[in-house]
């Protein structure tokens, strides 16, 4: 689950990472108001989507762009009254960054914020490294707004470090990396608190990963986190409630939120063959077995769909009705091994599915397991189209060859 910006500094607060005062605000009014409040001769008015890059993207008035209103989304107002005319130009619009893609985002709500005398910017992230199963900590002098310039065009500038979670980042880390992005003096013991927080937070909230851009140096030596993004681990947010009630559904998928509400996990993707299988490694191994024997037919996967090692004959019909909104899906491949979850209980629930939903596309089914046979002549004594699989890659293929012929007939 991800925050906003101005969510992740009230979990940065908690934790003691140092952040500037600010106000949420969902009216021009409102950020006028904060802005008086806040009483700084320059505040900023920051958009607040989930994404990244804000600052150098494009304000557009409607979804599909076809309208500027104003470059970048997030700008600075030396007066209440600019805050809030432009908050009024953010809000209800959307706004399209590097990060967004093809895509833009609206906006719903604006961050107003203290002014800061920035000395230095730079660059602090923590985030997993499962390759060594550890998180890790990553900075850079040259933070802003241009850090992934930097990653790619100066590799060296980037300094990060294993943290061992039993004991969170050590001060001597903290300063070996102080020293190592060119900080001295009070400067050096002021990252290393701020640094050492941000883990704190990182390790505390079960997060996937926080990134601040830019973490920066004061006039004064002081260092302020002026950004933040944070991703929380799903599967821990039972363990959070008060942060599980920051999610934002407007942030979110409305395909991915339908089925997490059903028990079910689902990614939407950009090719033409909808996926439905139990289980997340076997889930993965369709897509990739999608790819490797349909590409030569144009196939590929058009989500990724787990219903789960136990599901049902209703959730089974639930992620029917979810990849057949995808108009882009030709095809539909279901690849169920029956362990915990029995293959007639399957073949029930797609029969049902199909019933329910009616079906306007070929559907390939593929059935290993528990009650495999008893599963495959339901199928195969059924009234309804549905085109048997032997094994994965013949089902890869029979969906791929589907797809097209499907795709032809509408031509």
């Amino acid at each position: 689950m991800n925050l906003h910006e101005y969510q992740g500094k009230a979990l940065f607060a908690r934790h003691g990472v140092p952040v500037l005062k600010g106000f949420p605000c969902t009216t021009a009014a409102e950020a006028e108001q904060a802005a008086t409040q806040l009483g700084s001769p320059v505040v900023v008015v920051k958009s607040q989507i989930h994404a990244g890059g804000r600052g150098k993207g494009t304000v557009y008035a409607d979804a599909q762009r076809s309208s500027v209103v104003m470059e970048g989304g997030v700008k600075l107002a030396k007066s209440p009254a600019e805050a809030g005319t432009l908050a009024g130009k953010l809000l209800g619009n959307w706004l399209a960054t590097k990060q967004t893609g093809d895509d833009a985002k609206q906006v719903g709500t604006v961050y107003i914020e203290d002014g800061c005398d920035i000395a230095k910017e730079l660059y602090c992230s923590v985030l997993l490294d499962r390759s060594v199963s550890k998180p890790m900590i990553v900075v850079s002098a040259e933070g802003g707004m241009d850090i992934e310039e930097v990653a790619e065009s100066n590799p060296e500038a980037i300094h990060s470090l294993h943290i061992d979670p039993g004991y969170g980042l050590q001060a001597h880390q903290a300063r070996s990396l102080a020293f190592a992005i060119g900080l001295s003096g009070k400067e050096v013991g002021a990252f290393a608190k701020a640094a050492g927080a941000l883990v704190q937070a990182f390790l505390a909230e079960d997060c996937e990963m926080v990134e601040v851009n830019p973490l920066v140096v004061t006039a004064d030596a002081q260092v302020v986190a002026l950004d933040a993004k944070v991703s929380i681990d799903d599967n821990a947010l039972y363990r959070h409630p008060e942060t599980a009630a920051m999610r934002d559904p407007n942030e979110e998928d409305p395909a991915e939120l339908e089925a997490k509400e059903h028990g079910m996990a689902f990614v939407k993707l950009d090719g033409n063959i909808g996926c439905l299988v139990n289980g997340a490694g076997l889930a993965m191994a369709t897509m990739d077995a999608i790819a490797t024997y349909g590409a030569e037919q144009g196939a590929f996967p058009a989500n990724f769909l787990d219903v789960g090692g136990g599901a049902n004959a209703q959730q089974v019909t639930h992620a029917f009705k979810l990849i057949l909104k995808d108009p882009s899906v030709e095809a539909i491949l279901v690849n169920i091994f029956g362990g915990i979850m029995k293959c007639d209980v399957i073949a029930e629930g797609v029969l049902t599915a199909v019933r329910e939903v009616g079906l306007d596309r070929p559907l390939v089914v593929r059935l290993e397991g528990t009650n495999v046979e008893a599963g495959k002549r339901l199928i195969a004594e059924s009234d309804l189209t549905v085109i048997a699989a032997d094994d994965l890659k013949d089902g890869c293929i029979k969906a791929a060859k589907a797809a097209v012929a499907w795709r032809e007939e509408r031509a």
